[in-house]
């Protein structure tokens, strides 16, 4: 029997841009531009995978953000109150 994903119980696919980071406690977090969805994760496979589902298997819709990237369920802050003052650079996922 093949494992599948259930489909997000909101719909992120309006999203253009999906940020990958580790929190202050070490979880992975993941969170669309617009801060309707995402999650904490245990590692970063899975982070990954979650963003890739959710953007349609988009590597290049995939940011890295270095530093502390803390998951804003608040839905208030835009994309640059969510990245960390010190990221100088981000990487995307090839």
């Amino acid at each position: 029997m093949k494992h599948t994903e259930p489909p997000s119980p909101q719909s992120c696919t309006r999203s253009s841009l999906f940020l990958i980071g580790k929190d202050s406690r070490g979880h992975w977090v993941v969170q669309d531009d617009q801060g309707s969805c995402g999650g904490l994760f245990v590692n970063r496979a899975e982070a990954l995978k979650f963003a890739m589902f959710e953007n349609g298997n988009r590597p290049q819709a995939v940011i890295m953000v270095p530093g502390i990237f803390e998951l804003d369920i608040s839905g208030k802050a835009g994309p640059e109150q969510r990245l960390p003052s010190n990221t100088i650079q981000m990487q995307q996922v090839a």
